[in-house]
């Protein structure tokens, strides 16, 4: 039997390592896991950090093309995990009937929903930096803020240091993040009847995509006879993949994918 591919695609803000463990994990359950960097992205955080420019460049646009390519090229239809703008690509690309189902955890907003404002959240990336730089870069204190809120101050410092890099301004502008009207492929067609299941995943104290925005994106929907599935995490904010909690969502996730009959090998033929 050949193993169930499973795709994983991080926010913005991260690095592509920050799904180390969740690999680790479901390459241990047998699935055959990876955790593909964006386009330019290199090997860890802090080359990103010392050479940030490729990262400038890429938009939404580049980021769903890129991941529609690599879950196409696989023989088996693999699943897709995201997180953040990763948890609005794998919507969209489920949605458009590329890959076999889609788990999104604290996802960007689709379609017409809004981003609540909280407290805690950024400010509009026109006002994170000067407005000619291509990169939104996050201080050491505002990713304890807005990210690990829940945290306390010496882990939310350690995964800075391991897995914190700059967020395009090109693809926070798509998100509508800088005030100006969203890309239309921040979209997902919540009709499609004939899709594989969908799993939204939200941190009750996340502070950049609160959990009123998921359930909103949940209630769209409703009227699909597709499989659709919310669980919500009390006393988790938006470092719930890669805290020291990682491993209640990821079981969460794994079991999720069992009860639907996703296993480690699928079946031939």
């Amino acid at each position: 039997m050949k193993r169930t591919p499973v795709v994983f695609i991080h926010g913005v803000w991260l690095h592509a390592r920050c799904w180390e463990s969740w690999v680790a994990r479901f390459t241990g359950m047998g699935f055959l896991a990876l955790a593909p960097g964006w386009p330019g992205e290199a090997p860890t955080a802090p080359d990103v950090r010392a050479s940030p420019e490729p990262l400038g460049r890429v938009g939404l646009d580049a980021l769903i093309e890129h991941y529609a390519g690599i879950v196409r090229s696989f023989d088996v239809a693999p699943v897709i995990v995201g997180h953040s703008v990763g948890g609005l690509i794998a919507q969209h690309l489920v949605a458009a009937d590329v890959g076999r189902a889609a788990v999104a955890i604290a996802p960007a907003p689709i379609n017409d929903v809004p981003l609540p404002a909280s407290p805690g959240r950024l400010p509009p990336p026109g006002r994170c930096g000067p407005a000619e730089e291509e990169l939104v870069t996050l201080s050491r204190e505002q990713f304890h803020q807005v990210f690990a809120g829940t945290l306390e101050a010496e882990e939310s410092g350690r995964l800075y240091d391991r897995y914190a890099v700059p967020a395009p301004r090109r693809l926070l502008a798509d998100l509508g993040c800088a005030g100006v009207p969203r890309s239309p492929r921040a979209v997902a067609d919540v009709g499609n009847a004939a899709r594989g299941p969908l799993l939204l995943i939200s941190g009750q104290e996340d502070r950049l995509v609160p959990d009123e925005a998921t359930r909103a994106v949940y209630k769209q929907y409703g009227d699909t006879t597709a499989v659709t599935d919310l669980k919500q995490f009390p006393d988790r904010g938006h470092s719930l993949v890669v805290d020291s909690g990682w491993r209640f969502v990821a079981d969460y996730v794994l079991g999720w994918l069992d009860e639907h009959g996703i296993r480690a090998h699928a079946p031939q033929g």
